[in-house]
């Protein structure tokens, strides 16, 4: 199974999630250049040459074996435009799951449409799917339970596990 999976275009309602590019770097270095979207994961936007060189190392694939590494960014065809990007790292049967909406496209429902897009197709492929989020992040709980997760209670590196029941 952990072979059998790779990033495609995701269509929903009003998003299209892409499969990262490296030539997206340059528009979404603006995107995720807000301090504010680090309030709750640490760290700083990365500059243009660094998210370059991130998304170079995700397109050369996780190097552990039998995990996969999917990335999309989020384009909003209304506004023709990048907003944000979803992940997903895939082992066996089970999909770790992130999302970041650039902070002039919160508030819209971006996220959570493009969370519901992500984990259904991820379900649709037999994955149980987790999320992290920080216990006093709202808005991003908020995503988890629009994508159909639900809080375990458990707690790892200071965030809530959030999952999926099975396919």
């Amino acid at each position: 199974m952990p072979g059998d999976i790779r990033a495609e275009v995701i269509r929903a309602e009003r998003l299209e999630l892409l499969p990262l590019d490296v030539s997206h770097a340059e528009e979404m270095a603006k995107v995720l250049g807000d301090p504010a979207l680090h309030a709750f994961i640490g760290g700083e936007p990365e500059s243009l040459e660094e998210l370059r060189a991130r998304y170079v190392r995700w397109a050369a694939g996780a190097p552990e074996p039998g995990t996969i590494w999917c990335n999309w960014v989020i384009r909003s065809p209304e506004e023709a435009r990048l907003v944000g990007t979803v992940q997903a790292t895939v082992i066996g049967d089970s999909a770790e799951v992130a999302w970041v909406v650039g902070t002039g496209w919160q508030g819209r429902g971006y996220a959570s449409e493009a969370a519901r897009a992500l984990v259904g197709w991820l379900r649709e492929r037999g994955r149980t799917v987790v999320a992290h989020v920080h216990p006093e992040h709202a808005a991003s709980a908020a995503v988890a339970r629009a994508a159909g997760l639900v809080p375990t209670g458990e707690v790892h590196d200071g965030e809530v596990r959030w999952e999926s029941g099975g396919a």
